[in-house]
């Protein structure tokens, strides 16, 4: 939404960022309304949270519910948690499943628990333990538990099989990370999963097998990792403290202080990774100054990109595909999101 609607919600989002939530509710409420889905995705953290707002977790789920029709990927992750954890598992299945696929932790988590319990999903022991894993390695610290208590059920064998599964589950989601991000910079919008599920696929059993974890207690848990907002733009990865709202796809004014781009031939190497794209070049700033010090960028060099409406926050100086693969694959499996690209 360009125009009067847009700076309304940058100015919300200015707002929230000092710690003034009554302003920002202020800003946000008219393009909210008016279905603005950024709008309404930050009026729905703000009940979630209840700041500037009463806690109101039902009027939050409508604002997620809406701006997920609208395409907003992450009202759609969080609107499938509170439908999961106030029990409405078979409307919020096809959710956690979109998101899992895109690599959230907290829905790879939540699915893999249904999965070891047939849940509303087939009942799959090393997909369980993959996808379980996988949120492990993404530093969720519920699934650490949970997967200590699958070891006591799930079979040496299966777990062996898990391996090349997460990483098929991991490789796919490094895709679906990369057509999203591929989707912002055409301003395309990426629809969010079907209201109505498959019918259960759940298999038969002469006996019920023991729960790692009950559904309603992952959903908890699952809910309780995500209790700031996220990020802005087309950063899709999943860091676990800034509050920091979805910022308007049209771009604002910018800041005073804004640094300069770098161009992308002063890296060497043939091959760089895209840790995001954003409407404000500070925030590409931000995500830098928490990335570069990692060992997978050590000596890499910083590009800020301008396309079209967004600065993309690249590193440079890559040998090979696989180089700049590896790196992101770690990265990933961190929390940020990271795709290689060829210069």
């Amino acid at each position: 939404m360009a125009g009067p609607a847009a700076a309304d919600v940058k100015a919300g989002v200015d707002a929230w960022s000092r710690g003034d939530y009554a302003r920002a509710i202020a800003e946000w409420q008219g393009p909210a309304e008016r279905g603005d889905p950024d709008a309404q995705f930050n009026m729905g953290q703000a009940y979630k949270l209840g700041r500037g707002v009463p806690v109101d977790l039902a009027r939050a789920e409508e604002l997620f519910g809406k701006a997920a029709a609208r395409g907003h990927l992450q009202a759609a992750d969080n609107y499938g948690l509170l439908l999961f954890q106030r029990g409405e598992h078979t409307r919020a299945m096809p959710y956690v499943k979109a998101a899992a696929g895109r690599g959230d932790p907290r829905s790879q988590y939540l699915l893999g628990i249904a999965h070891f319990n047939g849940d509303n999903v087939e009942k799959d022991w090393v997909r369980a333990y993959a996808l379980v894993g996988l949120a492990q390695q993404a530093g969720l610290p519920q699934a650490s538990t949970a997967r200590a208590q699958m070891d006591k059920y799930i079979p040496l064998q299966q777990r062996q099989q898990s391996v090349a599964l997460a990483s098929e589950l991991a490789g796919a989601a490094q895709q679906a990370r990369e057509s999203q991000l591929a989707a912002f910079d055409l301003d395309a919008t990426v629809p969010s999963p079907h209201s109505t599920p498959p019918a259960s696929a759940r298999a038969a059993h002469t006996a019920r097998a023991p729960q790692a974890v009950s559904p309603e207690s992952a959903a908890a848990t699952a809910e309780r990792a995500a209790e700031s907002p996220r990020t802005a733009g087309a950063d899709y990865a999943r860091p676990r403290t800034p509050e920091v709202v979805t910022l308007p796809k049209s771009k604002p004014p910018a800041p005073a202080a804004a640094p300069a781009p770098v161009s992308p031939s002063a890296s060497s190497g043939a091959w760089r990774v895209q840790l995001g794209a954003f409407g404000v070049a500070a925030n590409a700033e931000a995500l830098w100054s928490r990335v570069k010090a990692r060992p997978e960028l050590a000596g890499r060099s910083k590009l800020l990109v301008p396309t079209g409406k967004v600065t993309k926050l690249q590193a440079g100086g890559f040998a090979s595909e696989a180089e700049a693969r590896a790196a992101c694959s770690r990265l990933a499996a961190a929390g940020f999101a990271c795709i290689a690209a060829r210069n």
